[in-house]
């Protein structure tokens, strides 16, 4: 575990096949600069707010009430 903190791949084997890995786990930034999201968001694309209405209809339960009378 030592080795995988500092940054040491392994691969896991049964009977001399391979079975998984163990890798570190990448440490993401939590937060993101004011700056950078306006940067990417200027070339994000538009978004059809008819269409993401409609995927979102389709896909999400759209009954009211308690999730516990089910």
């Amino acid at each position: 575990m030592d080795a995988v903190e500092r940054g040491q791949s392994f691969t896991v084997t049964r009977d001399g096949h391979r079975i998984g890995e163990l890798i570190p786990l990448r440490h993401r930034r939590r937060f993101v600069s004011r700056e950078e999201f306006a940067t990417m968001s200027r070339n994000a694309p538009d978004i059809d707010v008819a269409a993401f209405r409609t995927d979102q209809d389709t896909v999400a339960d759209q009954e009211f009430g308690s999730a516990y009378d089910r």
